[in-house]
């Protein structure tokens, strides 16, 4: 259903963008309470942005689909404003304000321009809401989107920082593993170990799992892995921090580590890997 003969809606918004612009105003600085987190001249900007883009919107007919080419422009304006409030910290509802705002002035100048004409009154009010309530929804799904972004990243970088590959010794690796593993962490956290060896030449990686609060056959899967891949570059996996409970849960689960050498500790591993590259640590006599 596209925008009838006799809709004012275009008309309205010429004729009355300098009042819409600041009716508008006067409902968003009204209801506005994060006035630290954008300057009443962004917004003033930001509204006649939108109005200028509405304006050559609604002249193509389409007040039903703002998904249509015509709509592009806003869509795109929309899309930076809702994406710049989730970075500021708005909240979702004070993201679609912004939009669901516009429509008391709107309907106000409706209501003006159809006085006497009941019929049209209601049809223009009904192409504004869904054109309003369409362009509202689209504020709150980016916002969304850009939020499940920033978190994906945020853990992304979580991960990488909680599997950090540490050079003990020359020719000796180190990588502690704290929290639990799953397929994505295992993932990184063999590449970082692969791109380490490559990168120092390293005969020996430690994995210390001292920080793994439990050890279930997947886990387990996941240790094995890493090891494998460590052996086919070359260098042979020790891991440490085996405590009793652990032990017990790897022999119950039927984990074959045989031919996996293990430490109870990082400091019992670390000297088995200096008597593997003909090293040892002498204590200097005290006089």
């Amino acid at each position: 259903m596209g925008l009838s003969n006799g809709s004012k809606i275009p008309q309205v918004i010429e004729k009355y963008e300098a009042e819409l612009l600041a009716d508008w105003m006067q409902v968003l600085m009204a209801n506005n309470t994060r006035k630290g987190l954008l300057k009443e001249t962004e917004l003033q900007q930001e509204c006649r942005e939108f109005l200028s883009l509405l304006k050559k919107a609604v002249q193509h007919g389409n007040l039903t689909n703002v998904q249509s080419s015509e709509w592009r422009d806003v869509r795109e304006m929309l899309t930076s404003i809702s994406r710049t409030r989730s970075q500021k910290g708005f909240t979702p509802s004070e993201t679609a304000t912004f939009i669901f705002s516009f429509k008391q002035p709107l309907f106000t100048r409706l209501r003006q321009e159809h006085a006497g004409d009941a019929n049209a009154l209601v049809e223009d009010t009904w192409f504004a809401t869904t054109v309003i309530d369409q362009l509202g929804l689209l504020t709150i799904e980016v916002y969304q989107k850009t939020r499940e972004e920033v978190i994906i990243r945020q853990q992304e970088e979580l991960i990488e920082l909680s599997t950090p590959v540490v050079k003990l010794w020359e020719g000796i690796l180190a990588l502690p593993v704290i929290g639990t593993l799953d397929s994505s962490r295992t993932q990184v956290m063999m590449e970082s170990l692969l791109q380490k060896i490559v990168e120092t030449g390293s005969e020996i990686a430690i994995i210390d799992i001292t920080g793994v609060p439990t050890v279930d056959t997947l886990t387990a899967q996941h240790l094995l892995k890493t090891v494998t891949a460590a052996r086919l570059m070359g260098a042979e996996c020790l891991i440490s921090g085996i405590r009793p409970q652990i032990a017990q849960t790897i022999v119950y689960l039927g984990v074959d580590l045989a031919d996996v050498v293990t430490k109870a500790s990082l400091a019992d591993a670390f000297l088995l890997a200096l008597k593997r590259l003909g090293l040892t640590i002498n204590r200097p006599q005290v006089r």
